[in-house]
């Protein structure tokens, strides 16, 4: 029989618990673009980021915490930063930014030729569709994203450092 494990030991703060979802914010931002100032998107942009960035460093910290030589060690621990960066980086914010934009520009310029609908309605519409691609196009773009690395950045780790999966 395994010893039990205290409670929360072997969940990752940053991808199983509600942290996760500060990586979808500037989803949120781009959904709502057409009813609140710039500023609140870039915002949710600059939440995205530093959950990106919280979550480079904490997979950094726990490469560096498992004990083997110096030198692998550190290779490892860069390994983990850069990859986990890199993949946030795109899957989180780049990529869901751009296609949820470009979601809600469409929408809203077939709404403004296709209906009658006063420009209230036709923003609020807009937003709604924005916020519900978001669930439709997570999977796609990170199982995308896998795909990118697994064929370009991640085929120049060296084998000791390679992670484990995204």
């Amino acid at each position: 029989m395994s010893e039990p494990q205290p409670p929360g030991a072997g969940r990752d703060l940053y991808r199983d618990t509600w942290v996760r979802y500060l990586g979808y914010t500037n989803e949120v931002g781009e959904a709502f673009r057409s009813l609140v100032p710039a500023a609140v998107v870039w915002l949710s942009y600059g939440v995205a980021s530093s959950y990106v960035l919280a979550d480079a460093i904490d997979k950094g910290k726990k490469a560096g915490e498992v004990p083997s030589p110096e030198a692998d060690r550190s290779t490892r621990v860069t390994v983990a930063v850069v990859d986990t960066f890199v993949w946030q980086a795109l899957a989180s914010v780049a990529i869901p930014g751009f296609t949820i934009n470009r979601v809600c520009a469409a929408s809203l310029y077939v709404l403004g030729t296709a209906t009658r609908w006063p420009l209230a309605i036709r923003k609020w519409t807009t937003t709604t569709l924005g916020l519900l691609a978001i669930p439709i196009i997570i999977h796609p773009i990170d199982r995308s994203v896998d795909f990118l690395l697994d064929s370009s950045l991640r085929k120049l780790y060296p084998s000791v450092g390679k992670p484990s999966s995204s």
